[in-house]
């Protein structure tokens, strides 16, 4: 599987805030970026939303394209890919392979019914952000901010040892 299209948004207003406080990257399985209406591994499309407490702006979409499904664990590479930096995805359903591979990249997998509205779950997360984290967006916020350990031992590393 490969992406078929991918669109990046670019903010080119000068007045915004340079660094929102408490960003997290979500990313919501979507066709018409209203709902929250696929199921991961089988996804179309995916809308990856920056958010904090008080702002959120659409960042890309990335579409899919076709691909055989039954069997084919390939297709699920190029939609992690997808997600880097993402906290978490948002879809109607999500299979046990696609678990197992997001949650070492600190990725947390939310299913919600299907038709969900994109923007009141987008809106319960600003909620959450303001008046407090559940445990699974405390780690990933905990997560995001915290160096990448292996680079940290690497530079330590080089820095060689002193007796």
């Amino acid at each position: 599987m490969t992406v078929a299209r991918r669109l990046k948004f670019v903010n080119c207003d000068r007045n915004e805030k340079t660094r929102m406080t408490t960003m997290i990257k979500v990313a919501f399985a979507t066709t018409d970026r209203k709902h929250i209406d696929q199921h991961f591994g089988t996804a179309e499309c995916l809308a990856i939303y920056q958010i904090d407490a008080e702002q959120f702006n659409l960042l890309e979409v990335v579409q899919f394209g076709q691909l055989d499904q039954d069997g084919n664990e390939n297709k699920l590479a190029v939609k992690i890919e997808a997600l880097t930096g993402c906290v978490a995805v948002y879809c109607q359903a999500i299979g046990a392979s696609a678990v197992n591979q997001l949650r070492p990249k600190g990725i947390q997998p939310i299913k919600v019914p299907a038709g969900t509205s994109l923007q009141q779950t987008i809106r319960a997360l600003q909620l959450e952000l303001r008046d407090g984290l559940s445990a699974w967006l405390a780690r990933a916020i905990e997560h995001q901010q915290q160096p990448d350990r292996d680079k940290r031992f690497d530079a330590m590393e080089e820095e060689g040892w002193c007796e």
